[in-house]
């Protein structure tokens, strides 16, 4: 097996799936003091197959930073199978999976698949792929593969910048959209 790019190997965001986004979001200020959150509310992804069948998924994902690392919570909203049920059960909370953020988005997904390793979603947030690789058994979660995407470079600047910049309590949540 060839070295693992170092882009593969920087882990830049940990994601918890949870029953309440919105008393997850204060547990990790209160608890942890991270944030602010910056939530999006009711994404709908149409364009996504789970083990291989199309399908969609609702859910709200709050994002914070905590040093070098991105926190995601994200919140499922509908009953369909998917990558966020695999590890964590409806009405529960628990560790999801962490991301990587790469520019070969093919090379990185085929590191994983070369290991016999499965993709348990896969598909487009507008023009950016991610695929959810269930690396459960080896890892105990899943990994994301985020496809690099401007877009994204402005989400995640917003997020690290707000916590750079914050007191620790003014405006604990806000919209993960500028003009939300």
């Amino acid at each position: 097996m060839s070295a693992i790019p170092s882009e593969q190997r920087r882990v830049m965001q940990v994601c918890w799936v949870v029953d309440d986004i919105d008393k997850a979001m204060a547990d990790w200020t209160r608890v942890m003091g991270i944030g602010p959150f910056f939530i999006f509310r009711d994404l709908k992804i149409d364009s996504v197959r789970y083990r291989g069948t199309p399908t969609s998924t609702h859910f709200s994902i709050a994002m914070a930073q905590a040093g070098g690392v991105q926190i995601e919570l994200a919140q499922q909203h509908c009953d369909n199978p998917s990558a966020y049920r695999d590890l964590v059960s409806k009405g529960e909370n628990g560790l999801h999976h962490i991301a990587i953020y790469v520019a070969d988005y093919d090379a990185a997904l085929a590191h994983f698949t070369d290991q016999g390793l499965k993709a348990a979603i896969e598909g487009t947030f507008g023009e950016m792929r991610f695929a959810y690789v269930d690396t459960s058994g080896p890892l105990g979660c899943m990994v994301e593969i985020i496809e690099h995407d401007p877009l994204e470079d402005q989400i995640f600047a917003r997020v690290a910048e707000g916590a750079e910049h914050w007191d620790g309590v003014t405006d604990p949540v806000r919209p993960g959209f500028p003009d939300a």
